[in-house]
């Protein structure tokens, strides 16, 4: 059978229909057949994680909740070239449906957590049977913070973006509007600062952290702030009370509206500090001389800030200073969040750089503490060319992370990117196992050391994994094992739930804790440990025929017997005449 788009709802919300079904298989479209929009998130994405009451706010219109909802079969997405094959069996079965065979497919797929009967986070843990969501977030201050005693004194500005997304199908979470045009954003920005001069001198800290798992119930931002409550290795350098201004890249890939770019920054609270930064993010602007980008306050009327990691800062602190810039004002724009549709043909990346100046122009005036000219401002430029080549590395296939950009870094385990938050492999360490650290972060870590360190003069020696001396990284360590040391404060921080411990070499489920309001609302989210997933399609008898064939077989048999008998009787009473 083939199900259209309106059968969605049929298959999860009525019971004894869904008993019936084996397994589901999508077809994928092309961007040509792009439909108008489509969200399995829900309206207001972790609404039980917002700062506010009003959680029937619809932030995503569009957005349907069935990735949420509990299914008892599997559902697979195909390729392109396997819809086709899929579609021409199935029309072939429906113009056959007197025939006595048909096409079937059959799913080869083992789930430990449903053959072990640990259905949920806390005995799937305790049986080994899944390993928690999570992977590695990476921060990293412009200039090093070790190059300086006096650093440490300074107020922090930190600049903040999401590096991954979700979706209904695992792999298939690429999320270009949903949170990587923000991510390719704010690392255009980060390399143009490194090219300014003077930061060194500059009267606050520049922060820029990139968080996974806040798809998740904001794993990245709130094991963070957790991070620095404990002071632990992976945020030495930083503590809470330093943090002057949390500045949020959400979704700007989307800005581009009938020839003009428009951008709306939302506020959590109003305070000096926020008001600073919107006048920064105007005179940003405004060094652009051109009328043809605005950035607006957002609306009043909105009920708070929109889902955003800043959510978490302010579950922790509701005095925290946040802004988010975003390409919307009420509602996303975006109608594919959280969708497998939400690809590179969904941004614009005239938008991204025009975001990703913006952003750099505003950190150096927030950095610097005082009005700049234009011409000053003028001197922060983003290279687009590096903000198409990211488009093209995070967002395709092709170049993938097989680009030369990545390469340059590391050797990558995929070409095909996926920001699927993925699974936390090991024990959580300020300096993992590369193995255990998946692609994006990996590439992020040494993008940054990269960018932020000061490694022309210092370049001590070649490394393959750690330098000898304080304050140096070893980055490009992977291409060709011959890294260089540099001087950079790049770092990597856990990112897992905070209900959840590691000790003795396995996971453990802390219980709720009500000084944690966010840990309350998290059901620890986890993910089954499984083999090779497979699908294979081929041809079956149908069971009518197959009973057709018995029934005649056992007539025969039977027929075969009376006859037997028959023969037998009149052979017996002509032999005794005889």
């Amino acid at each position: 059978m083939r199900w259209r788009g309106s059968s969605r709802g049929t298959v999860s919300n009525d019971l004894d229909f869904a008993q019936n079904v084996g397994g589901v298989l999508v077809e994928s479209v092309s961007s040509s057949q792009k439909i108008l929009g489509l969200s399995p998130d829900q309206k207001f994405p972790q609404a039980k994680f917002s700062p506010y009451q009003n959680i029937s706010y619809e932030w995503n219109p569009l957005g349907a909740g069935i990735m949420w909802n509990s299914y008892q079969f599997p559902v697979f997405l195909l390729s392109v070239s396997s819809s086709l094959s899929v579609q021409k069996l199935s029309a072939s079965n429906e113009k056959r449906e007197k025939a006595y065979t048909a096409h079937v497919a059959e799913f080869d797929l083992v789930m430990q957590t449903t053959k072990s009967g640990t259905r949920d986070s806390q005995s799937c843990i305790e049986e080994q049977t899944c390993l928690p969501l999570g992977g590695y977030s990476v921060w990293s201050s412009l200039p090093p913070m070790n190059a300086s005693q006096s650093d440490q004194s300074k107020g922090v500005i930190l600049a903040v973006a999401s590096m991954d997304s979700a979706s209904f199908f695992r792999d298939k979470s690429l999320g270009a509007e949903s949170s990587v045009s923000g991510l390719i954003a704010l690392l255009a920005a980060v390399d143009a600062l490194s090219h300014v001069d003077g930061l060194a001198n500059s009267s606050r800290q520049l922060v820029f952290l990139f968080l996974t798992g806040e798809a998740w119930g904001y794993l990245g931002s709130r094991r963070f702030l957790h991070e620095l409550d404990l002071h632990s290795d992976s945020v030495s350098g930083l503590n809470e009370t330093s943090i002057e201004m949390v500045l949020e890249v959400g979704s700007v890939g989307k800005g581009l509206n009938q020839g003009a770019k428009k951008f709306y920054a939302h506020t959590a609270r109003a305070s000096s500090v926020v008001n600073e930064t919107l006048n920064a993010l105007k005179q940003a602007g405004d060094s652009l001389d051109s009328n043809q980008i605005t950035i607006s306050p957002a609306s009043t009327a909105n009920p708070g800030i929109p889902p955003s990691s800043l959510m978490a800062f302010l579950r922790k602190n509701s005095q925290t200073p946040g802004v988010i810039l975003e390409d919307f004002d009420t509602a996303f724009t975006n109608n594919f969040y959280h969708s497998h549709l939400d690809d590179l043909s969904n941004i614009n990346a005239s938008s991204v750089a025009d975001a990703a100046t913006i952003i750099a122009r505003t950190l150096y005036v927030l950095a610097s503490g005082k009005n700049l000219s234009n011409s000053a401002l003028g001197t922060v430029n983003v290279n687009e060319s590096l903000v198409q080549e990211l488009m093209g590395c995070l967002l395709s296939c092709e170049p993938g992370l097989s680009c030369a950009l990545v390469k340059s870094y590391i050797s990558p385990s995929t070409a095909c990117p996926s920001h699927y938050a993925g699974v936390l492999l090991g024990e959580p360490s300020s300096t993992p196992y590369p193995g255990d650290v998946d692609d994006t972060s990996r590439f992020l870590w040494n993008f940054l050391a990269d960018k932020t360190s000061i490694w022309r003069q210092n370049v001590s020696s070649a490394c393959s994994w750690n330098c000898t001396n304080e304050g140096e990284v070893c980055i490009k360590a992977e291409t060709d094992k011959k890294g260089v040391c540099v001087i950079s404060t790049t770092r990597y921080v856990p990112a897992y739930s905070t209900r959840l411990k590691f000790e003795s070499g396995s996971w453990k489920v802390l219980p709720p804790n009500s000084s944690d309001p966010m840990g309350m609302a998290d059901p620890v989210w986890t993910e089954s440990n499984w083999d090779l997933i497979g699908l294979r399609a081929y041809t079956v008898q149908d069971s009518i025929y197959d009973h057709f064939v018995l029934l005649v077989g056992v007539s025969i048999t039977v027929l075969a017997y009376v006859a037997i008998v028959t023969t037998r009787t009149f052979i017996t009473k002509a032999l005794k005449r005889d």
